[in-house]
Order: structure tokens, then sequence, then C-alpha cells
């Protein structure tokens, strides 16, 4: 399984696995569901969205795989076309085919990353049209991302085991996550050379490979240095490793999917009934700066939202707040 950094999608290989039982296929790696022609047209279009358009990996990876799904879909049915000679009926059934599996939410991110690779072989000369062109994205609302309170927030890093190694990183890690509002893909790429502890800030490298500086607070840099100081000097460093900030016991990069167990655990332990994820954390981060008096444009900037409008979902968050500032603050009370 992976999961999209804005923990509203959630890919499940299980179904994938399930559909390729359940119609006599077998799967060794997703490069084997593409015959040459489809896979030297993903080929290129990875290395197009790689190059010309700087989207990180995992991005790379969902725009494939929803490719794939698609030329699954076609082969389940016997149909037998290439990326530049599909019509729109083909693609209308494989649309239509989703409703029974996945949200309309998800939907519509397929029919957007399908529209993609559709505009890029016209961009490239290989067709002439989109066969998605007259597909309707499904309207799904605007969905406001979970928070948790300051509250729920010092319990979970108060739950996390402090006798062992791994939890003095992971009590660095959850104090980075929410102190400075990182992704969970910007949190284990952290180097120990984006530390820039005397002014205040680190360097995150985000989606797009695009980078920003974003302040830590005191407490944060401290227990980091606890991690580096106590646990981090005794790890055996693998080749390659020297510079990442958080590390696994095998002294290697941490993955997203440990990082999500981590507080997955911590969440059950405290018996927190939110369902949660590390982009909890980051949503808390720009809700309780907002609550506190931060400009939209700040917390854009340390986010790394491009646009402004991203950021914007946070003043829906917490109705009753804003009416309380219009209260204290507007003069017709």
């Amino acid at each position: 399984m992976w999961v999209e950094e804005n923990g509203e999608d959630n890919y499940l290989l299980s179904l994938y696995a399930k559909t390729i039982l359940q119609n006599g296929f077998f799967m060794l790696k997703k490069s084997y569901f593409v015959d040459m022609n489809w896979d030297s047209y993903i080929k290129n279009y990875q290395s197009y969205l790689k190059i010309e358009r700087g989207l990180s990996k995992n991005t790379i990876e969902n725009y494939s795989f929803d490719i794939e799904r698609l030329f699954l879909f076609l082969t389940k049915n016997e149909i037998e076309v290439s990326p530049v000679t599909i019509g729109e009926e083909p693609v209308q059934q494989f649309i239509y085919s989703l409703a029974n599996e996945v949200n309309p939410r998800s939907q519509a991110r397929i029919i957007s990353g399908l529209k993609s690779f559709f505009n890029y072989l016209i961009f490239e000369d290989y067709r002439f049209d989109n066969p998605l062109e007259l597909i309707e994205t499904p309207k799904t609302g605007r969905k406001l991302p979970d928070t948790l309170s300051v509250d729920e927030i010092d319990n979970l890093i108060l739950a996390i085991d402090l006798t062992t190694n791994e939890g003095e990183r992971n009590r660095a890690m959850l104090e980075t996550l929410y102190g400075c509002g990182l992704r969970v893909s910007e949190l284990v790429s952290l180097k120990i050379s984006d530390l820039f502890f005397e002014e205040g800030f680190i360097k995150i490298t985000g989606k797009g490979n695009k980078q920003r500086f974003v302040p830590i607070s005191d407490l944060t840099q401290k227990y980091i240095q606890i991690y580096r100081n106590t646990i981090r000097t005794h790890i055996r460093i693998q080749k390659g490793f020297e510079d990442t900030l958080f590390l696994n016991r095998r002294g290697r990069q941490l993955t997203r999917a440990m990082i999500f167990t981590i507080i997955k655990d911590l969440a059950k332990k405290i018996e927190l009934k939110k369902t949660i994820s590390p982009h909890t954390l980051r949503h808390s981060f720009a809700t309780h700066l907002l609550e506190n008096g931060a400009d939209l444009r700040s917390i854009q900037l340390m986010l790394g939202h491009e646009s402004i409008t991203t950021t914007e979902i946070y003043v829906h968050l917490d109705r009753k707040f804003l009416t309380q500032v219009l209260n204290t603050f507007h003069p017709r009370k």
C-alpha cells in the first residue's frame, strides 16, 4: 500500500491483487501489467514528469499506477488498444467501473491523472485528442482535514517510551512534524546539513524538489540534539546515509510507512478515537497557528503550498474560533 501525502486517498494494492486473482492474472511486479507498447509510453511519461515538471518519485508512481490500472481493465476485457489509438468508449467504461471500487475523491484523482497522461501524448504529437475530454470529474466537495488539539498532541508524545533508543528518536520526529509542519516525506529525507540551529531554521526540500526555510523552535531543537548526541552517535550508519538525520536501527533512512505505524501505535496506546496519520500533525500545526493569530501568507510559506488557495482550507476548520475573532475585533459587535 502507498498513501498520498495529503492523507486523503489510499490506494490498496490488495484490491489490485484481488482483481488480478479473480481474472487469472499473476503479478510479480508492477511492470508486468503493461506490454512493451504501453510500457514505452509510460516510461517516457515518467521521464517527462521527473525532468520537465520536477515531480516527486511518489507522485510519479501514483500517476503511473493509474495508467497501469487502466491497462489492466483493458486486458481483463480483451480490449486491444494502445495509448495512441484508445478512444472515448473504453476509457468511459473504465471510469464507470471505478464507481464500485473507489470513492468519488479517488475517482477524481484518477481522472485527473489520466487526463494529464493523454495531454502529454498530445503535447508530444502522438495523438490529436484527449479521450477524457468529455468526462466530468465527480463532485467531491471540500474535505476538511482532521486535526488534533494541543492536549491530544501532548498526550501522543507523552505516550512514547523514552527508555528505548527508538523512543528518543520518535519524540524528536513527532516534535519536528508538529513543530515545523512537515510532510512525512520531508521528515524522513531531512539531512543534518539541513539544520541551521544558530539561525533558527531548517531547510526543507518539498514537492518538485522545491526548497524552503522553516523556523524551528528551541524545544524542537533540544529534542533533536538529545537524539543526535545520545542515540544516533551509537548507530552503525550504512554508507550513503551519513547525512540522514533520522535513522532506523540498521542505520538507514526510515520509510514513510514506518512513521505511519509509529503514530498509529501511539494513537492506539492513548485510546485516541480519531483516525490520524503523520499528515494530521501537519494539519494541526497550520490550524493552531491560524487560531493563535498567524496570517495565511506566513502559513503558506511554512507549509510550502504553491497556491494560497490550498492554505485557505484551514480558514474553514474552526468556525467557532472565527466567530470569536469577529466578536472580539469587529467594531459592530
